[in-house]
């Protein structure tokens, strides 16, 4: 099992940790990580690793199994041995950016009140799928209503519910093609704003900002059709 300390703190750039495991592929797995593994449309981290004798890059992060979290080389080379402690270091401008684009598209989920079926965060923009058979008319309404959200600075923050009190409020979840996970008896939700000044609460085990000012101006994209009932909306950072 891996600590996820990126759970903890998501603003942890600096580790050290312990090698425990090597994967056939070649992986390198810690006891502990600050490297987010691809999952939930947010891309996995990257950065260094260094030890006694060695370093190497780390080209993406991925889930091994079980609770383990693997590191993937950016090329072949000798791993770190195991019982071995390394230094672990996050490329902390690319995730900095995956976290602000991925709290910026819950705003959009909430701006955009469709059922959600797909999404995808890049460093310099996202996108999400909605369940809706036209395209939203006013694009200037929704860049306006999205930047005043960031504007508002609002705190972003976690809570945990368990399954039972999930699928006795089955609204919260708003992706139709990723479900939460439901082996761990426990449901992590990130909540926009407080009390009764929330504007979203949902399942979501992604890394986010602490706060929606950190996301910056916004700048809607292109809606391009993607089926009957489907739109694709991008978002960017506009800047």
């Amino acid at each position: 099992m891996t600590e996820m300390l990126f759970r903890k703190d998501a603003y942890l750039r600096d580790v050290t940790a312990d090698v425990v495991a090597h994967t056939a592929e070649g992986g390198i797995v810690l006891d502990r990580s600050i490297f987010y593994p691809t999952g939930g449309g947010q891309p996995g981290d990257s950065g260094t690793i260094a030890w006694a004798g060695g370093e190497m890059s780390i080209a993406t992060t991925v889930k091994g199994e079980g609770d383990q979290i693997v590191l993937v080389p950016a090329e072949p080379r000798a791993l770190p041995p195991l019982g071995a402690t390394v230094d672990v270091s996050l490329d902390w401008e690319r995730r900095y950016a995956h976290m602000r684009i991925h709290t910026a598209l819950h705003l959009l989920s909430v701006v955009l009140p469709f059922d959600v079926t797909g999404g995808s965060i890049g460093a310099g923009r996202g996108r999400l799928d909605f369940d809706m058979e036209d395209a939203p008319e006013d694009r200037d309404a929704i860049e306006e209503i999205l930047n005043e959200h960031v504007l508002a600075d609002m705190r972003v923050s976690e809570e945990w519910i368990t399954q039972a009190d999930l699928d006795a409020n089955p609204g919260m979840v708003k992706t139709l093609s990723v479900q939460p996970p439901r082996g761990a008896g426990r449901i992590r939700l990130v909540r926009i704003g407080e009390g009764g000044h929330t504007v979203d609460l949902q399942p979501c085990g992604g890394t986010h900002v602490a706060r929606t000012g950190e996301i910056g101006a916004l700048r809607l994209g292109k809606i391009e059709k993607k089926g009957r009932m489907n739109r694709r909306v991008y978002l960017h950072f506009d800047s």
